[in-house]
């Protein structure tokens, strides 16, 4: 190796060039067999570097996300379940309006009717176009969160979520008001009004919403903040899993 190679090495190491570093020797002789200039040489190595960057960017932030795996878009069979509205879920998915205003989606069904993948395949397009997403099955939600209360560092926790543009709130009616303190859901609700995204999944409708919170006014409260600013969808049909 030359010193001029040795010495190259050491600074894109440096600069934290990681596929400038790795590819350049190789890219140089295939810029010869194609009689590249400089600046086209210089280009398709930049633009590898982008590419790695990003597909590393993708890879980290679907793993942060703790989303479902598998649960895209393109595996969602929208012939099953044809009260879903396909293009407006493509919409939701490829645009970004709802989420920089804060907006919420909110998916009603019976069990094995798909919500859990839509609300997944929706936040995974968000993390492909750039935003970051998590997961949480919302009971395990509540109990993080609970005994964050009780270590008097609620508001830390809810601060760190806030960092996220986006939470999917799964199976929200899962969670009992008899098995959990749920102020600190009803905590989260009111934090993120106006200031940051939910999806919400619910198989029950709001009506029963009262068996979720301590009492009634905090679950209207919940539900008035929640649908300011939301999308509603309803899936109606026989469960997916059950024809399977």
């Amino acid at each position: 190796m030359h010193t001029y190679e040795a010495t190259l090495d050491l600074q894109l190491k440096a600069l934290k060039l990681a596929s400038f570093k790795q590819n350049w020797q190789a890219i140089s002789q295939l810029s010869i067999q194609k009689n590249w200039s400089h600046g086209q040489y210089l280009s398709y190595l930049a633009q590898m570097e982008l590419d790695s960057r990003e597909s590393s960017r993708l890879s980290r932030h679907i793993k942060e996300s703790k989303l479902p795996k598998h649960k895209t878009l393109s595996s969602f069979n929208f012939k099953e379940i044809p009260t879903v509205n396909a293009e407006q879920i493509n919409a939701l998915a490829e645009t970004d309006t709802w989420l920089s205003e804060a907006n919420n989606i909110i998916i009603f069904g019976a069990s094995g009717l798909g919500k859990t993948h839509l609300a997944s395949a929706i936040a995974y397009r968000k993390i492909e176009r750039g935003f970051k997403v998590r997961f949480y099955q919302t009971s395990h939600l509540v109990q993080i969160l609970q005994l964050a209360k009780k270590q008097y560092r609620l508001q830390e926790e809810i601060a760190k979520l806030d960092k996220i543009p986006l939470l999917i709130l799964d199976d929200i009616g899962y969670v009992k008001k008899d098995e959990h303190e749920t102020s600190v859901l009803f905590e989260l609700i009111c934090q993120r009004y106006e200031t940051g995204s939910l999806i919400i999944t619910a198989n029950q409708p709001f009506s029963q919403w009262d068996s979720i919170f301590p009492d009634n006014m905090m679950a209207v409260a919940a539900i008035d903040r929640l649908v300011h600013h939301a999308t509603v969808i309803s899936l109606e049909g026989e469960s997916y899993r059950m024809k399977k």
